[in-house]
C-alpha cells in the first residue's frame, strides 16, 4: 500500500479506504446503473479517473461451495454484477495496469463505488498477465540450428528436422498438453525443490516431480534433453533477474466487456479435471438448469457433480470391472515441492471425456479392466471386426452413469477410447463404435461394438480393396492402410461422415466414410495442414461440414473439403493434395522468442463449435481453449473475441460445452460451461489446496444489463 499512497497522497488514500469499509451506506448513484435486490453496481475509478475494461470480482464462502461472479466495467468505469445468491461477498477490482484493490465486504442490493489501485511498477502490473506473456519469453533454437546434432553437438534431438517440430513439442503436443508453463508456479523455481549447482540441474529435477514424471521427461527427451534444459533454465534465470515480458495484454474491448463469469469450486484439493458436460451437443436444451458432470482422469475415481442452482458440489465413485485394473498411483515419481512424496493421484478408471446422450445418461471414456484384450478382440475370433483387424490391447474403454437410477454400466471395448463420440484413441490404428440401440436392447457388449482400420483409396476406384501396409510404398493398384487414430472427433451433420484429428507433426485431419458395412467398407481421406500450420489437436465441426481445429503453430485452422480442386482419392491423395481447403487464423498473444513465422505462443488444446448459438455470438462460432491466454477464444467474422478468466490466475481448460436452460430468457437463459483442467491446480493463484472450478460464460447485451 505504501507505494500507492506515495502516488495518490496518504490522506486521500486513507479517506477512500475508510469510506470503502462502510459499504452499507448508499453511495452516489449513476442513474443508468439499475441495481436490483440481487445485484451489486457502481463505478470504478482510480487516480486516473474512471477505469474502463477492468474486472469487478465478488466472491463468497457462504454457499455450499465457494462461489464467485465476475464482470467487466464499461467505457465509463461502471459495472453491474447481476443475480447474486443471498450471501456476504468480498468485492474487489482487478485489471491490467493495476494491482488488486482492497477487498470490501458487502451484500447484494447495494451501490458500491470502488477504488482501483494503479500498479506502482511494471513488475507489479506484470504479475497479473496471462501465462502466454511470460511463456513468450522462452527462447527457441534458431531455424538454422536444425536438424539437431544431438548431445555432442547443439543438444537438439537429431530426429527434429525443423524449428516447427521443436515448437510442436514445446507447445501443444508436449509441454503444454497438461498445464500452462507461464504461470507464477512455472516461471519460478520453488525453494522447496532443493539446492542445485545450476538452474539446469534444478529443471532436470523439477520434471521428475510427481506422478507425471514419465510424460515430462519423455517430452524433454523428444526435444533433446540438454538443449531443452538449458533454454528453460535461461528462461527462469532471466525472470528471476527481473526481466519482464516485452508484450502487454490489452484490456477487454467491445463485446468482451459484456461477459459475465460465474465460478463454482468442485472436486477435491488433490484432484484435477479434464472435462465437464452439461447437455447433449446435438440438443443443447437437454438437462436445463440440471447437474453438471466432470471427468477426473488420472487423479481419482470420484467424478464431481455440480448443482448450479443450489450451488452444491458432490462426488460419485466410478467403478471398474476387474480389481486388477492398474492405477495411476503406481506411476513412478520423485517428491513434489507441493506434496512431498505423497502420491496424490490414485485412479484405476482414468475417466476422460463425458458426454450426454438423448436420454440424459452420462457416458465416459473410462478404464474398466487391465489393457490386455479378451479373446473375442484378437486374431482367430469370429467377431466381424476382429476378422479384418484384430486388436490385442485397449487402455481405456466405456462406462455409462444413469443419474435417475444411480446405476453405472461398464463396457469393455476392443478399441481404446479417448474423446467420446465412441472412437479409437490416439495411436490405436483403428476407429471404433458402440451400437447403443443394440446394446440397450440386448446388453451384449460383444455384438454391439465394432471397429475398422483406416484405409486410403489410393487406387482411386471408389471402394475398399486389398491394401498395402503402412511401412510399404503406395501401390497404384491397391489401397493403403495408415496407422492413425482420431484424437478430436466430430460427425458432419451434412453427410454423416466422421472426422477426426491425428496428433503429431505435421498431423492430419481424417474423414471417414463408414459405408454400408463399416469394418469392411469404411474409407478414409487424410489431409495435412500446410505450413505455417502444423500440429492439430482437439477438433470440432460446424453445421456446414467445415472442420475447425487448433494448431501447435499458434493458429485456429478451418478445413473445408468443398474447396478441394484435385482428386480426393488415388495415388497422390495422401495428405498434401488439398492445401486450398485450409484457412489459418493466428491466435491472440505474442510469439515465442526467436520465432518469426505467423501465429502466437498460444498452445490451444481443443476447439468446440457453438452450432446452436448457446452463447450469443451467433451459430457456428468456433471457440478454442486459450490455454496460454487463460481464456476461451471465439472466432467471429475472422477476428478473435478473447474471453479471459482473470481470477484465479491460471485458468486452463480442455473443453467447452454450451447449454440453453430457458430459450425465452434471453442472455440469462443460456451460456457456455468449462472447467479448470490443469493437471496442477496447485499451480493456480491460491496455491496448494486450490480447487478446480466450473466456469459459466454468459454474454449480455451491454455491461450494465441485468
Amino acid at each position: 500500500m505504501a507505494p500507492v499512497a506515495a502516488m495518490v497522497g496518504g490522506g486521500l488514500l486513507l479517506l477512500l479506504v475508510a469510506f470503502q469499509g462502510s459499504p452499507g451506506a448508499q453511495q452516489s448513484v449513476d442513474s443508468s446503473i439499475r441495481v436490483g435486490a440481487t445485484d451489486l453496481g457502481g463505478v470504478v475509478t482510480s487516480v486516473n479517473g474512471p477505469e474502463a475494461g477492468v474486472w469487478v470480482i465478488a466472491e463468497t464462502n457462504d454457499l455450499p461451495t465457494k462461489f464467485a461472479k465476475i464482470v467487466v466495467t464499461d467505457d465509463r468505469g461502471r459495472y453491474l454484477l447481476p443475480e447474486l445468491p443471498k450471501a456476504s461477498y468480498s468485492v474487489w477490482v482487478r485489471g491490467y495496469g493495476l494491482v488488486d484493490s482492497q477487498k470490501i465486504r458487502t451484500t447484494p442490493g447495494k451501490t458500491v463505488n470502488l477504488t482501483a489501485l494503479v500498479a506502482p511498477s511494471p513488475a507489479a502490473a506484470a504479475e497479473y498477465y496471462p501465462a502466454i506473456y511470460w511463456y513468450s519469453m522462452l527462447k527457441v533454437p534458431e531455424k538454422s540450428e536444425f536438424p539437431g546434432t544431438g548431445p555432442d553437438g547443439n543438444g537438439i534431438n537429431p530426429a527434429l528436422k525443423s524449428q516447427e517440430q521443436w515448437l510442436d513439442i514445446v507447445k501443444t503436443n508436449g509441454c503444454y498438453g497438461c498445464h500452462a508453463l507461464g504461470t507464477k508456479a512455472m516461471r519460478t523455481i520453488p525453494k522447496e525443490l532443493g539446492d542445485f549447482k545450476s538452474s539446469e540441474d534444478a529443471w532436470q529435477r523439477r520434471i521428475q516431480s510427481g506422478q507425471a514424471l514419465t510424460q515430462m521427461t519423455t517430452a524433454l527427451g523428444r526435444m533433446g534433453n540438454a538443449r531443452a534444459l538449458k533454454l528453460f533454465a535461461d528462461w527462469t534465470d532471466r525472470i528471476a533477474a527481473g526481466e519482464l515480458p516485452s508484450a502487454r495484454p490489452t484490456r477487454p474491448q467491445g463485446v468482451e466487456r459484456n461477459v459475465v463469469l460465474t465460478l463454482w469450486d468442485w472436486a477435491g484439493p488433490k484432484d484435477y479435471l479434464h472435462d465437464v458436460i452439461s447437455t447433449d451437443k446435438r440438443n443443447p436444451r437437454l438437462n436445463p438448469n440440471g447437474l453438471l458432470y466432470g471427468a477426473t482422469e488420472e487423479s481419482t475415481d470420484l467424478f464431481p457433480v455440480l448443482d448450479p442452482v443450489k450451488h452444491k458440489a458432490t462426488q460419485v465413485k466410478m467403478l471398474v470391472r476387474d480389481p486388477a485394473t492398474p492405477s495411476s498411483k503406481q506411476s513412478p515419481m520423485l517428491p513434489s515441492p507441493f506434496w512431498g512424496d505423497e502420491r496424490i493421484w490414485d485412479s484405476q478408471t482414468s475417466m476422460h471425456n463425458p458426454m450426454f446422450d438423448e436420454k440424459g445418461r452420462v457416458w465416459f471414456t473410462s478404464r474398466v479392466r487391465p489393457p490386455a484384450n479378451p479373446d473375442f478382440c484378437k486374431k482367430g475370433s469370429d467377431h466381424p471386426s476382429a476378422k479384418l483387424m484384430p486388436t490385442d490391447t485397449a487402455n481405456r474403454h466405456l462406462s455409462m452413469y444413469d443419474p435417475k437410477s444411480g446405476k453405472i454400466t461398464l463396457i469393455s471395448t476392443c478399441f481404446p477410447t479417448h474423446h467420446l463420440v465412441f472412437a479409437g484413441g490416439p495411436g490405436s490404428g483403428v476407429i471404433g463404435w458402440l451400437n447403443r440401440k443394440m446394446f440397450d436392447d440386448t446388453g451384449d457388449e460383444v455384438k454391439s461394438q465394432g471397429w475398422t482400420a483406416l484405409i486410403l483409396d489410393t487406387n482411386g476406384n471408389g471402394k475398399r480393396d486389398d491394401y498395402v501396409e503402412p511401412n510399404e510404398p503406395v501401390d497404384p493398384t491397391k489401397d493403403k492402410r495408415v496407422v492413425a487414430a482420431f484424437y478430436g472427433i466430430g460427425v458432419n451433420p451434412v453427410d454423416g461422415t466422421i472426422w477426426g484429428t491425428v496428433l503429431g507433426f505435421p498431423g492430419y485431419v481424417i474423414r471417414l466414410n463408414p459405408g454400408s458395412n463399416p469394418p469392411a467398407t469404411a474409407l478414409a481421406e487424410l489431409f495435412e495442414p500446410p505450413l505455417p500450420g502444423y500440429g492439430p489437436r482437439g477438433m470440432d465441426i460446424d453445421r456446414n461440414g467445415v472442420v475447425w481445429a487448433p494448431l501447435s503453430s499458434g493458429h485456429m485452422a478451418s478445413f473445408d473439403r468443398r474447396k478441394c480442386k484435385g482428386p480426393l482419392n488415388g495415388p497422390s491423395a495422401t495428405g498434401k493434395h488439398c492445401p486450398e481447403g485450409w484457412t489459418l487464423y493466428p491466435f491472440p498473444g505474442p510469439q515465442l522468442a526467436n520465432v518469426t513465422s505467423t501465429g502466437s505462443a498460444e498452445a490451444s488444446y481443443y476447439t468446440w463449435v457453438d452450432q446452436f448459438d448457446t452463447f450469443g455470438l451467433g451459430p457456428n462460432v468456433p471457440l478454442a481453449t486459450g490455454n496460454a491466454n487463460e481464456s476461451l477464444m471465439a472466432l467471429v467474422n475472422g477476428k478473435f473475441v478473447n474471453l479471459r478468466v482473470p481470477y484465479p490466475l491460471g485458468f486452463y481448460t480442455k473443453w467447452v460445452d454450451g447449454r440453453i436452460d430457458d430459450p425465452s430468457a434471453g442472455w440469462k437463459g443460456k451460456g457456455l460451461w468449462a472447467t479448470v483442467s490443469t493437471r496442477a491446480p496447485f499451480h493456480m493463484e491460491g496455491g496448494k489446496g486450490t480447487l478446480s472450478k466450473v466456469v459459466k460464460f454468459q454474454l449480455r447485451p451491454d455491461p450494465l444489463a441485468r
